[in-house]
């Protein structure tokens, strides 16, 4: 059985999603096996899961997905090079493939400027185009422009990852192979496409109350009930708080911060009343508001740089069907594994159960009590 792995947040699991699955079954034959390395409470971006991670692995499970594993928060905490690498580290020890959307869809333009990102020489441009202060997007972009390579690659999400995935494929000497799906529709509109529909269209219309279910598979609707929803905003007090109670060294101590940038937010957070206000304040052309809010949501779980680069002790098991029982135990060779809700490892242990506790705070109704993380048990579905 061939199997295929997916780096995703599924913020939430839509229709699109869904279309992948088909995708790749389509590519590797009906019998291919579906990991989902998938984001837990917290995601990329830097905000709250609209779901709990336990809600969004059985909607995948129940549109086709054969097991669900748990991206450590940590990596979803990282810039795109290091979500990108680490899903591949541990993908890439049980899976024959890397399957992603992408805009362009074409694996030799992707691994091509995979390649450049990773020669000696593009580090030398790289800086040059930095001194002129511009954004590391814009000077990365600048860079590869100038080593006879188009950018355009670089302009666009889903392109962004795919060519981390094939820098980390390439830079960790994995077996896997990457599958790069074309992705139709836009990945951050607004406006409503039944067909392909936009992760970031769903949020809205589930932050304002209005329905979406019309967006998800039918299989996977019951998984989603409203009294649920996560957002930033309602938990906003409470990161606030912690922001206002940090000292200088807890900012120095804060992933992203070289170059004097914890300095600058620091201070922002000291001058300005409200989340956007700061983030608006501290953002400049050369840092983006990416990196800000990644900042600010390690500040408010406690993750220092010195943590978001430690090695992670295991991954949690979410769910899985039948057929994943059986990928499941080759992936137990290879990798340490822990059921969600099962005691843990020392101080990391003690901190997914801290960052449990601090996702609740972001519960737009009541907020959920304190230890739900060992409350959780795994999602199993009978075929």
């Amino acid at each position: 059985m061939l199997t295929a792995g997916i780096i995703c947040e599924y913020n939430p699991f839509h229709l699109g999603h869904r279309k992948q699955f088909m995708q790749i079954r389509e590519a590797l034959g009906e019998d291919t096996g579906i990991v989902c390395l998938m984001s837990g409470n917290f995601v990329q971006r830097g905000a709250p899961a609209v779901f709990d991670k336990t809600r969004r692995a059985e909607a995948a499970l129940r549109s086709g997905a054969d097991l669900v594993l748990e991206l450590p928060t940590p990596v979803c905490l990282s810039s795109a090079e290091g979500f990108a690498a680490g899903g591949v580290e541990i993908l890439g020890k049980f899976c024959d493939f890397l399957a992603f959307g992408c805009e362009t869809g074409d694996e030799s333009s992707l691994y091509r400027t995979a390649e450049t990102l990773l020669s000696p020489a593009f580090s030398g441009k790289l800086k040059e185009s930095l001194s002129r202060g511009v954004s590391f997007p814009a000077a990365r972009q600048a860079a590869l422009e100038s080593m006879g390579v188009e950018a355009d690659l670089l302009t666009l999400p889903n392109d962004i990852l795919a060519v981390e995935y094939c820098k980390a494929i390439l830079s960790q000497g994995s077996a896997m192979k990457p599958l790069p799906l074309r992705r139709e529709g836009d990945y951050r509109s607004l406006l409503p496409d039944r067909e392909n529909p936009s992760a970031a269209f769903l949020r809205q219309r589930i932050r304002r109350g209005e329905g979406f279910l019309e967006y998800i598979p039918e299989e996977a609707a019951s998984c989603f009930p409203l009294s649920e929803v996560h957002t930033l905003e309602a938990g906003e007090r409470a990161v606030l708080a912690r922001l206002r109670t940090m000292e200088n060294r807890d900012f120095e101590a804060l992933p992203y911060g070289s170059e004097g940038l914890w300095r600058r937010l620091m201070r922002c957070c000291r001058e300005n009343g409200s989340l956007e206000s700061i983030l608006t304040a501290a953002k400049t052309k050369r840092y983006t508001r990416s990196r800000l809010d990644r900042m600010v949501m390690c500040a408010y779980l406690g993750l220092t740089k010195e943590l978001l680069a430690a090695p992670v002790p295991y991954v949690r098991v979410l769910g899985f069907r039948e057929r994943g029982r059986e990928i499941l135990s080759g992936a137990k060779k290879v990798l340490p594994l822990r059921n969600v809700g099962s005691p843990g490892e020392g101080s990391y242990y003690a901190l997914e159960k801290r960052w449990e506790d601090l996702y609740g705070l972001f519960r737009v109704a009541d907020v959920t009590p304190p230890g739900e993380e060992t409350r959780r048990r795994v999602v199993y579905l009978h075929d």
